[in-house]
């Protein structure tokens, strides 16, 4: 019996990781403000979030200055692909019903 992902489940991180999933596994992942727009999380909470999800080894964080100007990007990692996919079909488990 599958189990869902205690760390991915928070709703917060669950839309960052669908986000994320959302894009071409060679894609270059999404800015912090893109990521801030999508799930209207505050910086501080999103910050939060992103580096549990990164102690986790699910995202992996770039920093970098554009010019003048600093740009964090986030990006799933292999390990994080595999488990959203993993949480993806225990959801879809319990609610088609065979799961419980």
């Amino acid at each position: 019996m599958a189990e869902l992902d205690d760390i991915i489940h928070q709703p917060l991180r669950l839309k960052i990781m669908a986000a994320l999933n959302s894009l071409p596994a060679t894609a270059a992942g999404l800015e912090f403000s893109r990521l801030k727009k999508l799930t209207g999380a505050t910086d501080g909470n999103l910050g939060a979030h992103i580096e549990t999800l990164a102690k986790a080894g699910y995202v992996s964080v770039d920093k970098a200055f554009v010019g003048k100007k600093p740009q964090t990007t986030v990006t799933a990692t292999a390990a994080g692909r595999g488990a959203f996919a993993r949480h993806v079909a225990t959801l879809q488990e319990i609610i088609a019903g065979r799961q419980m």
